[in-house]
């Protein structure tokens, strides 16, 4: 048997689709483990330490989105895929400035789940090409440690605000457009919409304050300037 690629925790209340993802996620050579509300879910995610979170929005005793919240509140920054019965932008996006590295709409494909699960993990421990240490004004970004530093002081981010920060400031002066962006970053093309994008860099904004590093290029993307 193939050596574990780590656990997995799923927090879903549907049976059917619980045992599909365990069965998918299995057949990969992950651990599973299955929480069927939101507070079994945040209990399991603290004992247990997954390397990721599949997690559903409308959960019994306590949503989704309060999840993600209570374990970025904590410092808890495991990565997390959403997942919603609603295609409803305002719940995406509600998930995504909770702290979630990615969403996916129900009914979705088993595979799919299991590719961007992939797709995180790679993320969370891959680097862009590039020198280790990136810094552009007061920002420093380092690729080994996956730490981004501001002034001195430490920023925490998700894996995915983080791979965006470093693909940018690997690239300083270049434009980069939302599909692009999503191509080379997240991993997949812009069926998803673009608007993720847009909310991870208001995210990132957000944490950085005055010192952000990132320019809006109207009708474009998004670029860090040369400093």
């Amino acid at each position: 048997m193939s050596e574990s690629k780590g656990l997995v925790l799923v927090v879903e209340d549907e049976k059917t689709i619980a045992d599909v993802l365990r069965m998918y996620l299995s057949r990969e050579g992950f651990g599973v483990h299955v929480a069927t509300d939101g507070a079994a879910g945040l209990a399991a995610a603290k004992q247990l330490r997954p390397v990721a979170i599949i997690l559903d929005v409308g959960l019994p005793i306590m949503d989704g989105t309060e999840v993600c919240r209570e374990l970025r509140t904590s410092g808890d920054w495991t990565p997390i895929l959403f997942c919603t019965a609603r295609d409803d932008e305002v719940d995406r996006i509600l998930g995504l400035e909770m702290g979630g590295d990615d969403y996916i709409t129900k009914p979705f494909s088993p595979r799919e789940v299991v590719a961007r699960v992939k797709s995180i993990l790679r993320r969370s421990s891959g680097r862009i090409d590039g020198a280790a240490e990136l810094e552009i004004g007061e920002v420093i970004l380092n690729q080994d440690t996956r730490r981004v530093a501001l002034s001195g002081g430490e920023i925490s981010l998700t894996a995915t605000e983080f791979d965006l920060l470093a693909y940018l400031m690997s690239r300083p002066g270049r434009v980069f457009s939302r599909d692009e962006l999503l191509s080379h970053v997240w991993g997949y093309e812009s069926v998803v919409g673009t608007r993720t994008v847009d909310v991870h860099v208001a995210q990132l904004r957000a944490k950085f304050g005055d010192h952000d590093p990132i320019r809006t290029v109207r009708g474009v993307g998004y670029s860090v300037d040369k400093v």
